[in-house]
């Protein structure tokens, strides 16, 4: 049963706020890596992305928070479903969200369809599907309409969340405003911070890699 929703798209920070969730007691905390570890997950999303009714108690029933993608697609629906839940809206520059997601997402999506494992390749097609084309209609290589996308969706959690319910925050700031929101002590240890640009970029295997040189060299 969800206990708290993130509402920010990836890269503001999410897996940092998933992991302090955590370290908080507030886990397992769902994210996209949780697609790939529940095959069944992937049926789930896809009947989501056409509109057919799911069971977000069954699809949450191990999990006490979710964050970014693909949980904040359907907040509207989660937030509904999930009434006491509190919700946390990562907040980052845009300018500076759009240079990162493009160089890690938007990217790495797309090489995702030459994964040598068929496996997770199918598993990719769902991810593409809902980010690449659900959310960004298949525009996410144009700044001005991405960065549009961006700020509507900041403007409809705002409008959509009560102000006593819902959390702004920068992971930047730590540790306090998180655990005053949600009446938690304060760990005995650093704000985490994972998952940043040059983590994603050094993590990538080979044959991402060697796929993005012959992508840029097509380019030229």
């Amino acid at each position: 049963m969800l206990e708290v929703i993130g509402a920010g798209f990836g890269r503001t920070g999410t897996h940092s706020l998933g992991l302090a969730l955590e370290i908080l007691g507030l886990g397992p905390c769902y994210t996209l890596h949780d697609v790939s570890r529940n095959p069944k997950h992937q049926e789930i999303w896809n009947d989501a992305l056409d509109g057919k009714p799911v069971d977000w108690n069954f699809l949450f029933q191990s999990y006490k928070s979710a964050v970014e993608w693909p949980s904040v697609t359907f907040i509207d629906k989660l937030i509904q479903q999930f009434p006491n839940a509190k919700v946390i809206l990562t907040m980052r520059d845009p300018e500076s969200w759009y240079g990162s997601a493009k160089n890690t997402i938007f990217e790495g999506l797309e090489l995702s369809t030459h994964n040598p494992n068929p496996i997770k390749r199918e598993n990719s097609g769902m991810i593409r599907r809902l980010i690449l084309e659900y959310t960004f209609g298949g525009q996410y290589w144009d700044k001005k309409y991405a960065l549009k996308v961006y700020q509507e969706h900041i403007n409809h959690v705002l409008g959509l969340i009560p102000r006593e319910r819902l959390l702004q925050l920068n992971v930047n700031d730590g540790w306090e405003p998180l655990c005053v929101f949600l009446r938690k002590a304060v760990p005995n240890e650093p704000f985490p911070k994972v998952n940043q640009r040059l983590d994603f970029l050094n993590s990538q295997p080979e044959w991402v890699k060697t796929n993005k040189s012959k992508k840029h060299k097509g380019m030229h």
